[in-house]
């Protein structure tokens, strides 16, 4: 099979953190009869164990397990087969969410959160672990048939979940949200600080598409809205999943109209224009802080700014 990941052009904002892979999906094999019982059997199946969100990592890797080291649990998925040339080439990997640390795989301390190693992570353990822990919060909420409230059933390798009531099939929930870096007539940027956040937080405004929305028309509302900023032809930029608990990041830069910037006080606490030379001092001072390397918003930033914010302000980028 083909691995469409193999011939992927990648976008301006390049290889993000959290959409690396080196895993085919194969989703062909998912209704294959018994698929889970088959690879639980196999001495070569690789498993993933998820408790809660955390992962055995050792070192700086993912700790993948025969079957044979972990007890079954009642919620197993297929993950997909391993590409050649990464690590256990061509095994297939299997997720088992269980309800309890097993200290055979991993001491507590070694069980990490997705936000805790992502960095530290190869392109195959990326994409795993980002694979294992969105469909593992895709079925600890989706739990029953939104129809009639019926108990339902795993299907298809993990990746259907069937009403017998009614026979209604359910299928994994991704919510898709833009994430904009909106840069003025004078190159600045502007960040907001969130209601929710440390008030010495700040990113790049973002927020949910809603239903019949297109994307473009979610960046140039969801700023308005957010800091009544009027923004022109937005540019997609490059997407990125963020399984907390199930969302697609898609980033995109836009074109301010207006800069007076008037934060909603519902969502954003705050919303400022910055140059380079502001944030870098501020970034460097502790003033503000802003988001994480792993997250899209880091890379919209960097994008504008011309490179790594620990390093002094450069040329921006085309």
């Amino acid at each position: 099979m083909i691995d469409p990941l193999r011939t992927l052009v990648l976008p301006p904002l390049g290889s993000l953190p959290l959409s690396r892979a080196d895993a085919d999906r194969d989703g062909d094999s998912r209704t294959s009869e018994n698929l889970l019982d088959t690879l639980w059997a196999s001495p070569g199946t690789r498993v993933l164990a998820l408790v809660r969100g955390k992962a055995p990592v050792q070192g700086s890797a993912l700790r993948l397990v025969a079957p044979a080291q972990v007890e079954r649990p009642d919620l197993l998925v297929y993950l997909g087969r391993i590409n050649e040339g990464a690590p256990d080439a061509g095994r297939s990997v299997v997720l088992a969410v269980l309800a309890e640390e097993d200290t055979s795989l991993a001491p507590p301390e070694q069980w990490l959160g997705l936000r805790d190693i992502a960095a530290s992570l190869d392109a195959r353990d990326a994409g795993l672990f980002v694979e294992a822990a969105a469909i593992a919060n895709w079925h600890a909420t989706h739990t029953h048939c939104p129809r009639c409230g019926t108990p339902t059933e795993v299907r298809a390798g993990g990746w259907v979940r069937r009403c017998p009531t009614d026979d209604s099939e359910h299928y994994p929930r991704t919510d898709a949200a833009i994430i904009v870096s909106v840069i003025d007539d004078d190159d600045r940027l502007l960040l907001g600080s969130a209601v929710a956040w440390p008030e010495d937080r700040y990113s790049t405004l973002a927020g949910f598409v809603e239903p019949g929305e297109s994307l473009e028309a979610a960046v140039i509302r969801e700023v308005g809205e957010e800091s009544g900023i009027e923004v022109e032809a937005p540019q997609y930029l490059g997407s990125q999943p963020w399984p907390f608990p199930a969302s697609l990041m898609l980033g995109f830069t836009a074109r301010a109209v207006t800069t007076d910037a008037v934060p909603d006080r519902a969502e954003m606490r705050s919303v400022r224009w910055f140059t380079r030379e502001e944030l870098f001092a501020e970034v460097r001072d502790g003033t503000i802080a802003v988001a994480g390397g792993i997250s899209i918003a880091r890379a919209l930033i960097e994008r504008w700014y011309g490179g790594p914010l620990d390093e002094e302000p450069s040329e921006a980028r085309p």
